[in-house]
């Protein structure tokens, strides 16, 4: 057809493109999690938790709802705990994560835009190979962080932590940070396993979306030949 570019696609943007793909399956696995709330409010009675803090699970959870809407991009106010005290060093700390839950989430919205926009340019040309890379680079992905936190997750969970932060105030006193009484290891651990999920779900929804872009992709080549030919 006149007007559509048929030009392929070279590897630097191939990879740009898939990376873009990459990250929003990442972003928004992270983003759902984040507001999954029901897999803390399942976790309430799985880790024990109102018997570890010495609460109800309605005080619980309405101090968990609290964290959950502070760390919103769209949220500007302070972080204040319906029943919780908190010290210096720990209000610190959280200012810290929702910086960084706030990068994540403009970060989803930007890749998500860019995936669009990625996803529009391929099929003006043609190309499917980008989901394919974008299908291998988020099943990889997934696979080496999932390999390194079965094998030791707490050496994990303390490298994540040093990589993310450059204090130490995020090891809470529970003294001090009564907070930490209901936010486990064990609930970051089961947050962590639900996005590595996602994200292969992601993967394995980018090599169907190849496989099938591919088929119709062929099929028309094979469509536009068979025209050549009969002329």
């Amino acid at each position: 057809m006149a007007g559509k570019s048929t030009k392929r696609p070279g590897f630097a943007g191939n990879l740009f493109w898939a990376l873009m793909l990459t990250i929003f399956i990442f972003t928004l696995s992270v983003v759902l999690v984040l507001n999954f709330k029901w897999l803390y409010y399942i976790d309430i009675l799985l880790l024990g938790l109102e018997k570890r803090s010495g609460m109800s699970a309605d005080a619980i959870r309405a101090n968990y709802d609290t964290l959950i809407r502070y760390n919103q991009f769209w949220y500007h106010g302070d972080l204040v705990f319906p029943t919780l005290f908190m010290s210096n060093t720990g209000r610190i700390h959280f200012q810290e994560v929702k910086r960084i839950f706030a990068v994540i989430q403009y970060l989803c919205m930007g890749s998500f835009l860019l995936s669009v926009i990625g996803m529009i340019r391929y099929g003006r040309r043609r190309s499917a190979s980008w989901l394919r890379t974008a299908g291998i680079l988020t099943l990889a992905i997934p696979a080496v962080l999932g390999i390194l936190a079965a094998v030791n997750w707490d050496a994990f969970f303390v490298a994540f932590h040093k990589l993310f932060f450059r204090n130490n105030y995020w090891l809470f006193d529970s003294r001090t940070d009564p907070v930490i009484l209901i936010l486990p290891d064990a609930y970051f651990l089961h947050c962590a396993v639900l996005i590595l999920l996602l994200v292969l779900l992601g993967s394995l929804l980018c090599f169907l979306a190849y496989r099938r872009r591919s088929r119709k992709l062929a099929a028309a080549n094979a469509y536009r030949a068979g025209r050549r030919r009969s002329r």
